[in-house]
């Protein structure tokens, strides 16, 4: 359903009956893993104008990698990771 590089890829799925007996498959909750079990790569130092999908794309070699830097410094929503200059960002292995 997802590819190996997506978030999702390992998260399995689920089914709901509803009473009229339609079936609704959806994925089950994806839960952070514990930032400070993560082996880290490099930092990244914020910089005017950053965006995640370029430093994913320079550290990690894949602009849609950014859930996994959102991961190492668990952020919830990536667009906080770069809002402010001089924020040291944590690159890691993926858990």
């Amino acid at each position: 359903m997802f590819s190996p590089t997506s978030r999702y890829y390992d998260i399995e799925t689920a089914k709901y009956v509803a009473v009229d007996g339609r079936e609704f498959v959806y994925l089950r909750r994806r839960f952070l893993p514990d930032a400070r079990k993560m082996i880290v790569l490099t930092e990244h130092p914020v910089t005017e104008g950053d965006r995640l999908d370029n430093i994913t794309a320079q550290h990690l070699g894949d602009p849609e990698q950014f859930w996994r830097v959102c991961d190492a410094n668990e952020a919830m929503r990536p667009e906080e990771l770069t809002s402010e200059v001089g924020r040291r960002l944590n690159i890691s292995l993926p858990q």
